[in-house]
């Protein structure tokens, strides 16, 4: 299954393909599975179901890497959008958004008007203010190594007024088990995920045994400092040795949270969520999902024999 992995991802730039798969029935309820639609409407009522199941919710607008200033304006605009609708639902204190800094500017060159750096400083700005008056909190997406300086950057400059973004980390990064140590201060809240871009051996584990052990050693840093711990995993090995580490370290429930991908392991949310623990769903939208869609097919090879048949089916 693991030759599939590179022929899928091509198959996410093609535009004819996304249009073949979003009309198939059954490929189109493996998009739904994933991804519970393309506008704020879709997404809120998505959050409304979950908040109503006892789970906790992050939005991601989808989009990545955003080379034109008005596309980035847009993003900043559905992050707006999103959250007002949140506010006037009385979803905010169960949702938060994630945001992507590539997706408002940070891949701009330094020819535009100051930079990207400073371009997605200031669109995030304009998103944490919102999400503070909505009532509700902000945290900034980590993507690949080249921009882990200038996110980290940015979010030392967000946290001065808005102290209460969060930041994500990936453990299979060698530096990472580092940067816990020094995001680990009370009020600090981490997304600990594994890490989904293709990486260098000079920056990154290999080997899925490395990656396994460097997120434990992060969670261990994580859980024994002062800041509050978003353990993303759906890995039930993980799963256990972080329910291990916080009860190791005196972690009552509510002082950290498990957080999964909408559509994957929906029955350990909501096992979980029964136990006492605080678990938050991310949930992606918008009209870039089939890229999204793609890897989260190559990342699951059960889905592909549906996929396969749809196709075959559709000729």
């Amino acid at each position: 299954m693991s030759l599939l992995r590179q022929p899928l991802l091509l198959l996410a730039r093609s535009e004819k393909v996304k249009k073949l798969v979003s009309t198939m029935p059954v490929s189109a309820g493996i998009v739904n599975s994933y991804v519970p639609g393309e506008t704020t409407a879709a997404a809120t009522e998505a959050t409304a179901r979950l908040v109503d199941d006892g789970l906790l919710v992050t939005l991601d607008f989808l989009g990545e890497d955003t080379l034109d200033v008005a596309q980035a304006d847009a993003t900043v605009a559905a992050y707006l959008d999103v959250l007002q609708e949140l506010a006037s639902r009385g979803l905010a204190r169960s949702a938060e958004v994630s945001v992507k800094l590539s997706a408002i500017g940070q891949a701009l060159p330094d020819s535009v008007a100051g930079g990207g750096h400073k371009i997605a400083l200031e669109n995030a700005r304009t998103i944490c203010r919102a999400a503070r008056n909505a009532g509700t909190t902000v945290t900034l997406d980590m993507e690949d190594h080249t921009t882990t300086d200038s996110t980290l950057a940015i979010l030392r400059e967000l946290r001065k007024d808005f102290p209460e973004t969060g930041a994500v980390l990936q453990a299979y990064l060698h530096r990472t088990e580092a940067d816990c140590r020094t995001l680990a201060y009370e009020g600090s809240r981490v997304r600990l995920c594994k890490g989904a871009y293709k990486e260098p051996e000079t920056v990154a584990f290999q080997d899925r045994l490395d990656v396994d052990k460097s997120y434990v050693r992060c969670l261990k840093v994580l859980l024994a400092g002062q800041g509050y711990p978003m353990i993303a995993t759906h890995d039930p090995r993980m799963v256990e040795i972080a329910s291990s580490l916080a009860s190791r370290y005196g972690r009552a429930q509510g002082t950290y949270e498990f957080q999964m991908l909408y559509g994957i392991r929906p029955d350990e949310q909501q096992r979980l969520a029964a136990s006492g623990e605080t678990v938050r769903v991310y949930i992606p939208y918008g009209t870039e999902w089939y890229g999204y869609l793609m890897r989260r097919l190559a990342e699951r090879p059960q889905n592909l024999s549906f996929f396969a048949k749809s196709l075959i089916s559709k000729k």
